[in-house]
């Protein structure tokens, strides 16, 4: 707790008219209070006081667990396919905002979460590979008036190939060098995005860029439409997200997905089994910032505009804060750590300043109690030490 007043007083104490103590600390006061009472309940909890309610609750929540169980796989998708997309129907306009950023970074989340989740390469870079993306579909949307829907499989062409180009000087790397290599390939790409002005327009960034079009039944006849309302930008966005779990999902019960995680486990042995570790873990980065250029080709057709302030290195350590929230290797943990960085901020807007503040507090604490993760993903198969 004096900790926290160290941290928390520069915010509430240091004013223009002088130094002021009253209001910070009758804030500390406060959440001292309330963290004596959680610490007396948790050490009353741990003498097994409240065993009386305990135990009923396990026994309910086992009764609940294996009742949902035995709910078919198919309903339970079902379910979550009828509430995505009545989501927009029942919500506001700031709800599909927010629902569409949390979507987009799904997408970065799964696309990184095959690189560091399930190969064990720690890219600090990965955000390169949304700017390549956004800015291929903002440039073939400009010069040559591509549509979205044709400049998508090619902005996630050259991401792939910005993925080899950048995973290659660093495939014999591991640990810290395989990280800091990977954040100054990032830095390069968007030094570059920012200075080449004769095909990117630089800091000024490319404007005009075409939204998604799709053909509608109207007035007795299709015709086409462009695609303007929050609404229609969510339904897009959550198509590829749904693509991009798909495909993770498929990756990672493949062979491929099996020799990713050999990799990551023991590169070593992987390779003296016979396993290609250096085509492996290029094609972990090609894979991955696929997803990347995707998401970023569907940013620069939301936004209409691209600019290489978006394409900053917060961006990387936010998507990578997502995948070690979420639990590394496990596509539910990315899609809830997404939710957790994306939309709880959103959910403390009431707190004003303390926002942010009580947001990383929450973080912290989740990370104490769930170090593995949020969901943490399920080893196919057991080790013979485990099963001993």
């Amino acid at each position: 707790m004096l900790w926290l007043y160290v941290l928390l007083w520069p915010l509430l104490g240091i004013k223009p008219e002088g130094l002021e103590f009253a209001t910070s600390f009758a804030l500390w006061s406060k959440l001292a209070v309330a963290a004596a009472i959680l610490l007396a309940l948790w050490q009353l909890k741990e003498r097994g006081v409240f065993g009386f309610a305990t135990r009923p609750a396990r026994a309910v929540s086992a009764a609940l667990s294996k009742a949902t169980d035995r709910v078919p796989m198919w309903l339970r998708l079902a379910l979550l396919a009828a509430a995505a997309l009545a989501f927009p129907l029942l919500t506001e306009r700031y709800a599909h905002d927010v629902a569409i950023s949390v979507l987009v970074y799904i997408c970065l989340g799964l696309g990184l979460n095959v690189v560091v989740g399930m190969a064990g390469l720690l890219d600090l870079g990965y955000i390169a590979f949304y700017g390549v993306g956004a800015y291929t579909y903002a440039l073939l949307s400009v010069h040559f008036g591509l549509s979205f829907w044709l400049s998508l499989p090619i902005a996630g062409a050259f991401s792939a190939c910005a993925g080899c180009i950048i995973g290659y000087p660093t495939l014999r790397m591991r640990g810290d060098y395989l990280a800091i290599v990977t954040l100054g390939f990032g830095e390069i790409v968007r030094i570059v995005l920012n200075n080449w002005m004769s095909l990117t327009n630089g800091p000024n960034g490319i404007l005009g860029i075409k939204p998604p079009g799709a053909y509608w039944w109207q007035d007795g006849k299709i015709e086409h439409i462009w695609l303007g309302s929050l609404e229609q930008f969510y339904y897009v966005i959550l198509g590829l997200a749904v693509c991009t779990v798909v495909a993770v999902y498929r990756i990672n019960h493949s062979r491929i997905g099996r020799a990713f995680e050999a990799v990551r486990e023991d590169q070593t042995a992987a390779e003296l089994m016979g396993v290609n570790t250096l085509g492996i873990k290029l094609l972990a980065y090609a894979l991955g910032a696929v997803f990347g250029g995707l998401a970023g080709a569907f940013f620069a057709a939301r936004m209409r505009f691209v600019s290489p302030e978006s394409f900053t290195f917060i961006e990387s350590a936010m998507v990578l804060a997502m995948v070690v929230l979420g639990g590394m290797g496990s596509i539910p943990g990315v899609i809830l750590g997404a939710l957790a960085l994306i939309a709880l901020p959103e959910v403390f807007r009431g707190f004003e300043l303390y926002r942010m503040f009580v947001f990383g507090g929450v973080m912290a604490v989740m990370m104490i109690f769930r170090p593995k993760g949020l969901w943490p993903a399920k080893r196919l198969g057991a080790r013979s030490e485990e099963r001993d």
